[in-house]
């Protein structure tokens, strides 16, 4: 995309002027007789813009979190504070989202206005903060105890700070100034005994006339949580249907590999397609050679396995940080500044062992070999199926974050007012090892399947190479316990993957005073920035080659370069007059042109005006864009296990209703009475997971996506009723060109119900309908086109003998959330429904009243979620209208859910000698929120619960002492 325009040349070119001016003024250059001294200015730099002000309120809508706020909640990551903002969505990877095996895994990750993390751009002091290979900032490297308050920026900022701010903007403001010492010791846990949080941080501070100088260390352990220990998490249908989403069971299976036609062997179906029988070795069992001590498989429950059992709910981790930041004022007028940040998280999950199959792997004719003793049709090449239960898949991962800021900022006197400078260079390195066991090593594994000898009167494996590397017969047709451990060591694969991000930019911005109008000083800001970003993936050769169970993955290697210049203008038009008491412009442009792609210029207008001194009328027109990530554009191809139901399902897909749909199916050759087969056999009304890995890829051609954003707002603080804030904001957010990741449902869905020609390229299927293969990737899909309203109410009471109350109320209402996934296809309205990985409320909202007395305090907490419609789980069950035309999962109907409300209490004591106790519990009526069957279990973490719901009453206890 190359769309340099004249206002872009004209930024290049004032910076150009700005900057030698700037170095003019560092030598005392200055028309006057007397050089003027600069004074350092009573300002501040606001979230959104780069022009100092003494004004807090501005044109765009910025909500602020102060540490006290942020204390309050009772959370110790900085994620799970936004989580709380009801204007946050669920974030591209949750805590619980296990069934991800990504190196973003185990991060945290914030979400705004439901767009995807990526659309939202982290700060650290006005700074980028590191981001990964996929465009993901992890919230958790950033030490809770350094935060002083926290910006959200809730409006398109690109023209500000570029690329990601469509959504918005959070921006995390540090401790500036700190003198003694601080120790905070915190303990949490849920009701159920697990998910125990154990934090310490320690913070030194020491401020001279010179410098200030903070360091702060801070240690985070959590415990895991498991599916296994509660109703909700325990089944992957959840309680209600607990025998559906049944994965292979541990018994071995196989299947007859007699000729087609041979009595006995099978059957002909209705279609005239060949169906051999299945067996199942009768549990306990270990002669698995004899078909006598076998049983028809036929889909039994008892012969499929509850693969919750074995998998975590939430990853453990434990994250240890170092913080420290130090403030040198060299002059008056120049200041150094210096941040360094090193932190390491460790993450374990589990998930449960490997469903090993014929069927599953395509990179090895994986049968049992016709001369294994074991097999029970000697002389034939046996396919099998059988889950390795003893062998769960664990996945173990280190993530290393090095963060460096180092700059300098000063004040110089020009044109007779006040102007700043800074420049800062910043630099970011993420380290990400990944240590999988549990996935086998497929020679390995073919060798113990393969043929077989006796030797000393022991069965041996047949060839000598293998048995000298280790090899023994396997008797994997027998369940648990029939396999020695000295085998599985020779079975198991550990694999090492490794993945680096790294960020360098450098920044040059100044701002200050033009000249004057009635209205106050027109200001001016403009800066220059050049930013790298590279990284490289090198996943475990075993596992690019396919000798593992492990998914396959390419390698990853790619960097960009971006030079950007910006200015922006700040006009106060009028001030104190009759009707205007203030009226005011700001413009903005930034130029942006990246090595990949090429260039872009996105402006922003804003004003505000206040009509009477108690009301701000703002609004705002913003364009904005984010690049695609690494990952995106450079990203080698991957494999993954998906869970979707086939349109062309005869009982339960979409076709069943629409003649369109049935039509599209069999112009694919999908025979009339096709059904899709999952892990556990024929799927039920919400699918299953797929038998063979789909591939996802990268796309090299991908443009940057483009965004619109307008807002309108006001703030009412009546003078007649102190303490009293009163805002209502309204946006309108449309992005064109999204890159999305499509998975299996989305290309399924475009392909046969949308009639989008397109996707149906990427599907190839088998003379009997089912899917052999299936590619995923990004492409500039379409749109979204985001309306509401975000609300507000804060009242700080006067004070009374009883105390200090203050009365908040925070609220966001989703009038409209428009997808279309691109030209010819339908434009979906999902607001209100839950959809995927995002719960789309209409209606959310926080309500928090506080209290303060001498040394006591206490605030108590009301979240509100109202209810959103989701998938009928089938025709008369869970199921309010059948006939709803369901945009999620067309054909399925609706199932309205009810509202959610959850409420917090806090206790708060300070202590004589500067000792602060708090005790909270989250949750405190241990509410339990509606089952969702539309929640993705790859995304958002264990359907049929809710992400962003709480899973259990939460107690904490947090003792905080200064010295």
């Amino acid at each position: 995309m190359r769309q340099k325009t004249l206002i872009a040349s004209a930024v290049a070119a004032a910076l150009t002027m700005f900057t030698c001016t700037a170095s003019a003024q560092d030598v005392g250059s200055d028309s006057s007789s007397e050089p003027k001294k600069a004074k350092n200015l009573e300002a501040i730099t606001v979230t959104g813009s780069h022009i100092r002000s003494v004004d807090v309120e501005t044109s765009q809508p910025v909500f602020t979190m102060d540490r006290q706020a942020i204390q309050a909640t009772g959370l110790t990551n900085l994620n799970d504070v936004l989580a709380r903002l009801p204007s946050a969505g669920t974030p591209d990877i949750t805590p619980q989202d296990t069934l991800l095996n990504g190196a973003d895994v185990g991060g945290r990750y914030v979400d705004i206005r439901y767009l995807g993390s990526t659309r939202t751009l982290v700060l650290v002091n006005g700074h980028r903060w590191s981001t990964s290979l996929s465009g993901l900032t992890d919230l958790s490297t950033i030490p809770v105890a350094m935060v002083e308050r926290i910006d959200v920026l809730k409006d398109g900022a690109s023209s500000i700070y570029g690329s990601d701010a469509i959504a918005g903007v959070v921006n995390i403001i540090t401790r500036e100034k700190f003198d003694g010492a601080e120790a905070n010791v915190y303990y949490g846990s849920n009701q159920k005994g697990d998910g125990q949080q154990k934090n310490a941080d320690f913070t030194w501070g020491h401020n001279t006339a010179k410098s200030s100088t903070i360091i702060s260390a801070s240690y985070q352990d959590e415990s895991p949580m498991w599916d296994r220990t509660r109703a909700i998490t325990r089944y992957g249908a959840g309680p209600r249907h607990p025998d559906d989403s049944l994965g292979l069971g541990p018994w071995g299976r196989v299947t007859d590999p007699r000729a087609e036609g041979t009595p006995g062997a099978g059957k002909y179906d209705k279609n005239g397609q060949w169906v051999p029988n299945q067996y199942v070795i009768n549990h306990g069992s270990a002669d698995t050679g004899n078909l006598d001590n076998y049983h028809r498989f036929t889909g039994d429950p008892s012969d499929l396995y509850n693969t919750n059992q074995d998998s975590t709910f939430r990853a453990g981790s434990k994250l240890k940080t170092i913080f420290a930041q130090e403030r040198y004022k060299l002059t008056d007028d120049i200041t150094l500044t210096g941040t360094a940040t090193y932190s390491t998280r460790d993450t374990s999950s589990q998930l449960a062992g490997y469903p090993l199959s014929t069927s599953g792997i395509d990179t090895a004719n994986l049968v049992m070999d016709p001369n294994n003793a074991y097999n029970p049709f000697p002389g034939y090449e046996t396919p099998f199926a059988r889950r390795t239960v003893e062998l769960p898949r664990i996945t173990w991962a280190n993530s290393r974050l090095a963060h460096v800021d180092l700059g300098a900022q000063g004040y110089f006197s020009f044109l007779s007012h006040d102007w700043s400078w800074d420049a800062n260079y910043t630099f970011s390195q993420n380290n990400i090892k990944q240590i999988t066991t549990g996935n086998l090593y497929l020679p390995n594994v073919l060798n113990a399947i393969g043929p077989t000898t006796v030797i000393d009167g022991q069965l041996a494996c047949a060839d000598a190479a293998a048995r000298a590397a280790g090899c023994v017969p396997w008797n994997v047709l027998a369940g648990p316990g029939h396999t020695p451990s000295s085998l599985w060591s020779y079975l198991n694969a550990v694999g090492t993957a490794r993945q680096q991000s790294q960020t360098d930019d450098i920044t040059v911005n100044t701002s200050g005073g033009l000249f004057d109008l009635p209205g106050g000083t027109v200001n001016i800001a403009g800066g220059l920035e050049h930013r790298r970003e590279k990284g490289y993936f090198r996943p475990y050769g075993p596992d690019s080659a396919g000798l593992t169970t492990n998914l396959a993955s390419d390698p990853t290697k790619g960097r960009y370069d971006v030079n950007e210049a910006y200015l922006e203008l700040d006009v106060p038009l009028l001030r104190d007059l009759p009707g205007a008491q203030e009226l005011g412009l700001n413009v903005a442009s930034r130029y942006s042109h990246y090595s990949n792609f090429g260039s872009t210029t996105n402006n922003k207008y804003s004003i505000r005006w206040r009509p009477i001194t108690d009301l701000l009328l703002r609004g705002t027109y913003a364009k904005g864009f984010r690049a695609p990530a690494l990952q995106d554009l450079f990203g080698g191809n991957a494999q993954s296990f998906e869970t979707f139901l086939d349109p062309c399902d005869s009982a339960y897909g979409a076709a069943v209703g629409s003649a369109n749909v049935a039509a599209a199916c069999a112009a694919a050759g999908v025979p009339t009475n096709y059904r899709q087969i999952g892990q556990s056999g024929e799927v039920g009304p919400n699918g299953g997971q797929t038998t063979i890995p789909f591939t996802q890829g990268s796309n090299p051609k991908l443009k940057p996506e483009t965004s619109s954003t307008r807002t309108m707002g006001l703030v009412y603080s009546p003078h007649y009723v102190d303490g009293l804030d009163v805002t209502l904001d309204y946006y309108d957010i449309r992005l064109k060109q999204a890159v999305t990741y499509l998975d299996a449902s989305d290309i399924l869905n475009y392909c046969y119900i949308e009639n989008l020609a397109d996707y149906c390229a990427n599907i190839t299927r088998d003379s009997s309908g089912l899917i052999n293969s299936l590619r995923e990737g990004p492409v500039n899909l379409g749109s979204v086109n985001t309306r509401g309203f975000d609300f507000g109410i804060h009242y700080r009471l006067p004070v009374t003998p009883l105390g200090q109350f203050r009365v908040g109320v925070d609220g966001n209402y989703l009038s409209s959330y428009q997808t279309s996934n691109g030209p010819g296809s339908l434009t979906k309205n999902l607001a209100g429904w839950m959809s995927g990985t995002q719960a789309l409320y209409r209606t959310r909202s926080n309500v928090q009243l506080d209290w303060d007395y001498k040394q006591f305090g206490a605030s108590w907490t009301v979240r509100y979620f109202s209810g959103l419609k989701d998938s009928c789980w089938d025709v008369g069950i869970e199921c309010d209208n059948p006939d709803y035309p369901n945009p999620v999962n067309p054909g399925q109907g609706v199932a309205q859910k009810g509202s959610t409300t959850f409420n917090d209490a806090q206790f708060r004591y300070s202590m004589p000698w500067n000792g602060k106790l708090s005790l909270g519990v989250n949750n405190i009526f241990n509410k339990k929120g509606p089952l969702y069957y539309n929640v993705a279990s790859a995304g958002s973490g264990s359907p049929p619960y809710n992400p962003q719901f709480d899973i259990d009453r939460y107690f904490y206890v947090q003792y905080s002492q200064k010295f």
